[in-house]
């Protein structure tokens, strides 16, 4: 397995700025996309990886910042189909329409996947691979990932048509494995777009992947995300 603490050296990361919004410490994460709108670093997920397999882009991109002790994302996305059959946690969500975030601390063994349906289930765990030593989060842990879907929380079947969402999510630096109190420069991560289980399946990266098939679950191509 390739170290995870190490990224491919003859290939250029991105890197983008987590600002500190001073405004997210006390505010309900419905108001926090306001915020995020307002003065977080934007960015797209738009990198198609595998090309010829998977041509299918849906625009989708995120903005970002921290409050004192979390991350906030807010995810916006416009494409075809759209599904949500899974409304409990820990469920395979990426089969959904999904956005996902991996990030790990600077030299740590294990990331950490935090992977959302657009209803805002979660799928979360910290782990060394895909299925290598995978410890997903209790249900108190998956309860301080808060979320704010634009779509509510009822799950559906597939939809055909044309659709725009938005998701918004705050993850404690805790989960994440960092301390709120002794931040560090930057962590290593990347986004993600995918549908596994959909007519219009996709996978979309950040950062890019290079791989011959799908896989998100590969911290040697992360990028760099600064603290601000």
């Amino acid at each position: 397995m390739v170290n995870i603490a190490l990224k491919l050296k003859d290939e250029k990361m991105k890197s983008l700025t987590v600002k500190y919004l001073p405004e997210l410490n006390d505010i309900h994460i419905a108001a926090a996309a306001n915020f995020l709108d307002e003065s977080g670093h934007r960015d797209m997920i738009e990198t198609l990886n595998w090309p010829n397999e998977y041509p299918y882009r849906p625009i989708s991109y995120f903005n970002i910042a921290r409050s004192t002790d979390s991350i906030f994302i807010k995810y916006s996305v416009q494409g075809s189909m759209l599904r949500a059959i899974y409304s409990n946690d820990q469920d395979p969500v990426h089969e959904d329409s999904c956005v996902e975030f991996f990030c790990m601390p600077v030299g740590a063994e294990k990331y950490t996947n935090f992977e959302f349906n657009c209803i805002g289930t979660c799928s979360a765990a910290s782990r060394k691979g895909r299925s290598e030593e995978v410890m997903p989060f209790s249900v108190e842990e998956m309860l301080t990932i808060k979320r704010f879907p634009s779509m509510g929380r009822r799950a559906f079947n597939e939809m055909e048509g044309m659709f725009e969402w938005e998701l918004t999510v705050q993850i404690p630096f805790k989960l994440i494995g960092i301390d709120s109190n002794n931040l560090p420069e930057k962590i290593p991560g990347n986004f993600y777009k995918c549908a596994d289980g959909t007519d219009s399946m996709h996978f979309l990266s950040w950062n890019p992947i290079k791989t011959d098939k799908p896989d998100f679950h590969r911290p040697e191509f992360f990028g760099d995300l600064i603290f601000d």
